[in-house]
């Protein structure tokens, strides 16, 4: 597990230099800088996002005293820069809803509507279902978990993300927030199912595990 983390810092250490050198030659490209600014944000949280024996660390959940302040101040001032130079693209948008997050102090003081607003305008410019997913995510942090999975019916329909575990991890988690803890389990156990990756395996499984291990204390409890 050590080894791949390390191949990971790598290979993203090498994104981010050969960014760099095509932002020094394309200067004036608001699009090349919103994808270095997006590419350091991102990579800003990397070390916090697993924990020592490899397992995976949710953004709510992460020490953001390991985040990279100097690679969040560089990537802020290049978002600055770039969405100085006109209209935002694709990767400005990435970039600037990466930056509400890392400006955060704690999870709780995220700006969801900033981070929705963003996403509605990302929605207009790209029809990714992925852009969908993360809009959901944020539609549920603003108007509630019922808004959320309503938004995922629309994803069921539209079939691109049929089969995907990231669907079923993200409505399991919409269902545990608006209560629906059976549904939930389910849903993260068939998840961790469909996932080639055996961290997020492990960590959807410990989700469902610690859902039943609460729904059997609350039923003790009532007992």
């Amino acid at each position: 597990m050590r080894v791949a983390l390390l191949a990971g810092a790598e290979l993203s250490s090498e994104a981010i230099r050969l960014t760099r050198a095509v932002q020094k030659l394309l200067p004036d490209d608001a699009e090349v800088g919103g994808l270095l600014a997006l590419m350091l944000l991102t990579d800003a949280r990397r070390i916090a996002r697993t924990g020592p024996d490899g397992e995976l660390i949710p953004l709510p959940e992460q020490d953001r005293s390991r985040w990279n302040r100097l690679q969040i101040s560089e990537g802020v001032a290049l978002l600055t820069a770039s969405l100085s130079k006109g209209s935002a693209g694709p990767y400005q948008l990435q970039a600037a809803i990466a930056a509400v997050h890392d400006e955060a102090a704690r999870a709780e003081d995220t700006d969801w509507p900033q981070i929705l607003a963003l996403y509605d305008l990302l929605k207009r410019m790209s029809d990714n279902p992925v852009v969908m997913l993360n809009q959901a995510i944020a539609a549920a942090m603003v108007h509630g978990p019922a808004v959320g999975l309503e938004l995922l019916n629309a994803l069921d329909v539209d079939g691109r993300l049929a089969g995907n575990h990231r669907l079923g991890a993200v409505r399991a988690h919409l269902q545990e927030l608006a209560g629906d803890y059976e549904a939930a389990i389910k849903n993260y156990r068939d998840a961790a199912g469909r996932t080639s990756s055996i961290p997020e395996r492990n960590y959807l499984i410990t989700q469902a595990s610690r859902l039943v291990e609460s729904s059997t204390s609350r039923e003790e409890r009532r007992v």
